[in-house]
């Protein structure tokens, strides 16, 4: 049987840290969007725009924060039913900017006890190991 080629989104991912505390800011969907699920921030990259750009524009418009962009942390490739996902995850730190949850209905910090406490989106699941260690 032949595998029907699926149409590649180019998405961005942050994954804010508090170092300090050795914790990652976790975001909540809305029940209308992705069942309510839980995701790391982001967005689709716009033509013409690189992937920390997109970031950069993504954040602002979600969160209404200004965050530093570290490390491309890893590369997330999945396939849902209607197309196959590239998400660049990055690091971040929140530099400016009081949250605001414009596309989100919750946040909640997460360490490495507690990573998995949430349901995770598909996507988001694969890069929980790459998360795990940077907490640990």
């Amino acid at each position: 049987m032949k595998r029907v080629s699926l149409r590649t989104v180019e998405v961005v991912a942050a994954v804010i840290l508090d170092e300090e505390n050795r914790r990652v800011l976790a975001f909540k969907c809305a029940d209308h969007k992705h069942n309510g699920g839980w995701e790391f921030p982001g967005g689709k990259i716009e033509p013409g725009e690189t992937p920390r750009q997109a970031l950069l524009r993504e954040m602002a418009e979600e969160t209404g924060v200004q965050v530093r962009v570290g490390e491309l942390l890893h590369t997330v490739e999945f396939d849902y039913p209607a197309f196959h996902l590239r998400m660049y995850c990055y690091t971040c730190r929140i530099e400016r900017g009081a949250l605001q949850l414009r596309e989100h209905t919750a946040t909640r910090w997460l360490d490495a006890t507690t990573l998995r406490s949430v349901d995770w989106l598909p996507a988001d699941v694969e890069l929980l190991p790459c998360v795990a260690e940077l907490l640990e």
